[in-house]
């Protein structure tokens, strides 16, 4: 991915002096291909950037190698916001939503009222996890700031903000005790950190640099910021699997499916919108061990 533009990206830093790590991220080209597959309102477009940032930032508190699913759930006007983001950084999402219910100025209880958040972790060797917060707070960062203090047991604060042009987010987080074992110095050192960070303002995370931003914040600390880390968007569906969801089905009820849709049947992505079209001589062959290239003369 060294040839994309460092518009896409995550980025650590560290404290020298301070038993604290801490991630930004950045997306754009991203977080337009994402919007770009389906014509979202714009409370709708923020949320789907905000949980874009907010999936980037926490594959770089994890070490695995595999997916990360987000999926934030709700009885309201938006029923569905769906992330997945992988270790090899692609990422991809997808909001289900209710227009007419959603107003210009709504928030995230307006739009998810009693709603939860699933994260998933599936990797691609062991055991699949999954955790559950509900989405109480005011937006996005608390929500997530509270999974991580009250799930995880880890001292971590998280902003996001979108616009629906940008997404960014900034994470800092308490690291086990090296330098500051003693229990009160841990603490107010961790409280320094916070409390400065609750003071980044969005303005500052959506036009200014990560240099700049963690300057202003932390420009009396000793503070290492690492190499960007590039992200694209990129879908993982294709003519491949969707026939493998046929396959599934047994020979018998994929050729009556095929027959009962008119000859042909159609499945759509949700998260890029690309359409896999398959007839009765595509099925045949499915079912022959001849692949998904089609034989016929049909258009897919």
């Amino acid at each position: 991915m060294s040839d994309l533009p460092d518009t896409d990206f995550t980025q650590r830093f560290l404290f020298d002096d301070r038993d604290v790590r801490g991630e930004m991220v950045a997306l754009e080209r991203s977080y337009a291909e994402v919007l770009a597959k389906h014509d979202y309102p714009q409370p709708v477009k923020h949320l789907l950037g905000e949980l874009m940032a907010a999936a980037a930032l926490l594959v770089g508190t994890l070490k695995f190698d595999g997916l990360l699913v987000l999926q934030a759930q709700s009885q309201g006007p938006v029923p569905l916001l769906a992330i997945e983001y992988t270790s090899e950084h692609d990422i991809r999402g997808l909001a289900r939503y209710e227009a007419e219910q959603i107003k210009a100025d709504a928030s995230l209880a307006d739009l998810m009222p009693g709603g939860h958040l699933v994260l998933t972790i599936i990797p691609v060797n062991g055991q699949r996890y999954q955790g559950t917060v509900e989405l109480d707070g005011k937006d996005l960062s608390e929500c997530f700031t509270n999974y991580f203090v009250m799930s995880q047991q880890v001292n971590t604060c998280i902003s996001l903000t979108a616009d629906g042009t940008r997404a960014r987010g900034l994470l800092v987080q308490q690291l086990p005790a090296e330098i500051h074992k003693d229990s009160e110095e841990r603490e107010e050192s961790w409280a320094h950190v916070k409390a400065l960070a609750n003071t980044v303002k969005i303005e500052e995370l959506l036009g200014l640099d990560n240099e700049t931003v963690l300057h202003r914040l932390y420009h009396e600390d000793a503070v290492r910021l690492f190499d960007i880390q590039p992200l694209r968007f990129r879908c993982s569906c294709s003519r491949e699997r969707s026939g493998n969801a046929l396959v599934s089905l047994g020979e018998p009820d994929a050729k009556a499916l095929v027959a009962e849709c008119g000859g042909q049947v159609e499945i759509d992505c949700q998260f890029c919108n690309e359409r896999y079209v398959f007839d009765a001589s595509d099925v045949a062959q499915l079912f022959a061990g001849g692949g998904t290239e089609a034989p016929s003369e049909t258009q897919h």
